[in-house]
């Protein structure tokens, strides 16, 4: 607390904030820890996923404008041309962000921000982040052509099916590592 220059009171304060944010676990006499999150874990975030994002596509507002969604995926275009793979899962997850805030809810916005901060917990499992994340911008590019032929529906199927693979790549990475 010292070299940190806060106080206990501030330290146990984010410390709850992260604990209710599902980032970090409490456990009683032993002490605060990153979550390390089970593919059970997975399965409940990707439920959560496609309620969210599928709905916010078929939901989305009628005056709402897809640059960020378009941001978002050239923004993954730079980081692989770059090859730079922890760019493109960042880009990533800034299309999925963008996709959401098409309801135009600062609540599922919000919501959403802490499913991805989760997320980011699982990621680490995988070996190769190339792999993981470079074929989603292809998937990425897809959605958002979909979106901009006002295709909502085919759009909202086509992220239902990439959630799904994404779901099940996580938790055959999981078994692997188990």
């Amino acid at each position: 607390v010292g070299e940190l220059r806060i106080s206990r009171n501030t330290l146990r304060e984010a410390f709850q904030m992260l604990t209710h944010e599902r980032l970090l676990s409490h456990e009683p006499y032993r002490g605060v820890s990153v979550r390390v999150l089970s593919a059970q874990d997975v399965t409940d975030l990707y439920r959560v996923r496609r309620v969210i994002e599928c709905g916010a596509l078929t939901a989305a507002a009628g005056d709402a404008t897809l640059d960020r969604v378009a941001a978002a995926v050239a923004e993954g275009e730079r980081a692989e041309t770059q090859e730079d793979w922890q760019g493109l899962g960042t880009a990533n997850i800034h299309f999925h962000q963008a996709l959401v805030a098409l309801a135009g809810s600062a609540r599922l916005v919000d919501l959403m921000r802490g499913i991805l901060a989760e997320l980011r917990l699982v990621f680490h499992v995988m070996a190769n982040p190339r792999w993981f994340h470079e074929p989603y911008l292809g998937r990425n590019r897809d959605i958002l052509a979909l979106l901009l032929a006002g295709d909502r529906t085919a759009a909202a199927e086509s992220l239902a099916d990439y959630l799904y693979v994404a779901e099940q790549q996580l938790i055959d990475e999981f078994s692997r590592a188990e």
